[in-house]
């Protein structure tokens, strides 16, 4: 006797179909898994096994074999069980021999029969979309995310026998996911530009990074307001595109992030690890790799406060994500790519006291001074596009009365910028500014003559790199789109040069 159902096994965001085949046949009773098992997936024999006697299945003596093919692909995870159980019930005839066919199947299984959910359910249903198949049976808990795949029909289960019922039925139980889930509409903050008073400067410098997803450096003594822009930041930011919000949702679908009962995910990752973090956790790895905290900010904001507290090798590793938008892990098994796109904003002191150059305050010598900047490595650095002063905040500033513009009217700002982005650049692949190649830059962010003329003049005056030059570059566009300007102007390059001169100041002062 022979059956055959179809999961997915996961490998980085992406799927591989894989076909659970069972085998029932006289013998020595016995009930054998094989087919290149890890630890959890050879656990799944007592699982199963206890799952289906207490939901009043019982197994008969009989040699049982189930093969997870094909057999050279390493299988690992709890998301095999719910296949293997109804690859077995199959073989009992407790549900119809074309039970399973055309659909995938998904789950792990509690030794109470219950059907638990499993991480990375969306990326696989993508996988299995690609490969022709339109439904799919897994938990409940993953219902959300099941549904979200546009085209696939969804059965969410609680329990085996609610599998045998479905089965026997055939009705799809798909659940109504709301717009809430489904990830519409306009994320809610509890914070607001409006609560910050004083900063102008650094208020614009954030607005510039959001309209063109640029990276942004803060530094100033403590107690300035740095962290409290940094943590406003995403009430700014342009809403997440629909492609977007699938591309989080399955980041972090992978690294077990989705609440049961969560659809996509609808605002922009706010990320913001210790400054003790390792390096593999914030590139992402382990036996089986992960998604670090370079991945769970793609599309959002990476927030690094107290950046030179952070070990070099953590921080060299941001390098390669940030211009390559993406991390690759290699294993002896395979390659895991996760993507990293994101915004890096980034705040520090500027020296270990905190209160350079104000030498009335500051007890650090200007070797201390010099060691504690040379934290922040130049090639780290040039990957920064702006870097604004927090400055000491006046009383006047704090005891002020004045209204503060809030964040929806800057938000306003930005999507219009957003808005001409699009126009500017659809068809193309680009999203924002700030990822305009260097062979676009001459295309989308063209000079006049005066315009040429004080970049040559800043160029050979701040000492820029050539990639710090195209940075500068993109970050007048924006400034630019900001004004609605179609040109950039003579204006817009100063501006820009001003938040690039600022590192300046204090690493080569």
């Amino acid at each position: 006797m022979y059956s055959c159902v179809r999961t997915l096994s996961l490998c980085g965001l992406t799927g591989r179909e894989i076909r659970v085949e069972a085998d029932m046949s006289e013998g020595l009773p016995v009930f054998e898994m094989v087919g290149y098992l890890g630890g959890e997936v050879k656990e799944a024999r007592e699982r199963v096994r206890t799952a289906l006697k207490n939901s009043g299945v019982i197994l008969p003596p009989k040699r049982i074999t189930v093969n997870l093919s094909p057999a050279d692909i390493k299988k690992s995870g709890t998301s095999y069980d719910l296949a293997v159980a109804v690859s077995l019930l199959k073989l009992l005839k407790k549900i119809p021999e074309d039970a399973g066919e055309g659909m995938v199947i998904i789950g792990e299984l509690g030794l109470s029969g219950e059907v638990l959910g499993v991480n990375g359910v969306l990326p696989m249903l993508i996988e299995a979309k690609g490969l022709g198949i339109n439904s799919c049976l897994v938990p409940a808990d993953n219902i959300a995310e099941a549904s979200a795949v546009e085209g696939m029909r969804s059965a969410g289960i609680h329990s085996i026998k609610e599998a045998e019922e479905f089965f026997g039925s055939g009705n799809f139980i798909q659940e109504d996911i709301g717009d809430e889930k489904q990830g519409d509409g306009r994320p809610e903050y509890n914070v607001d530009f409006a609560e910050v008073n004083g900063q102008e400067s650094a208020k614009r410098a954030m607005e510039i990074a959001a309209a063109g997803m640029h990276n942004i450096l803060l530094i100033g003594p403590p107690g300035s307001g740095k962290t409290m822009l940094a943590k406003r930041l995403p009430t700014i930011l342009p809403e997440l595109a629909p492609d977007e919000r699938m591309e989080v949702t399955k980041i972090y679908s992978v690294a077990g992030l989705i609440k049961p009962g969560q659809g996509l995910i609808r605002s922009r990752p706010f990320v913001a690890p210790h400054h003790t973090i390792s390096s593999a956790a914030m590139a992402g790895g382990g036996t089986i790799p992960r998604p670090g905290e370079c991945s769970l900010s793609h599309r959002g904001v990476l927030f690094l406060d107290e950046l030179p507290e952070f070990s070099r090798s953590t921080l060299e590793i941001l390098r390669q994500p940030m211009e390559d938008k993406e991390v690759t892990i290699a294993r002896a098994a395979a390659s895991y790519t996760y993507p990293a796109d994101f915004l890096l904003c980034a705040a520090m002191n500027p020296c270990k006291c905190g209160y350079y150059p104000d030498r009335s305050r500051c007890r650090c010598t200007d070797t201390d001074v010099q060691n504690y900047l040379g934290r922040i490595s130049g090639p780290l650095l040039d990957r920064i596009d702006i870097c604004a002063e927090a400055s000491r905040i006046e009383y006047k500033d704090i005891s002020s009365r004045d209204e503060n513009e809030s964040s929806a009217e800057i938000r306003k700002r930005v999507e219009k910028a957003v808005l001409m982005q699009q126009k500017r650049y659809e068809g193309t692949g680009i999203r924002f500014n700030s990822d305009i190649g260097v062979k676009d830059i001459d295309r989308y962010c063209h000079l006049g003559r005066k315009e040429e003329k004080l970049m040559r003049e800043a160029f050979d005056r701040i000492g820029l790199s050539a990639r710090a030059y195209h940075r500068l570059i993109r970050v007048a566009r924006t400034i630019a789109d900001l004004e609605g300007a179609e040109e950039i102007s003579c204006a817009h390059l100063s501006e820009a040069i001003g938040f690039r001169s600022l590192d300046r100041r204090y690493w080569n002062g």
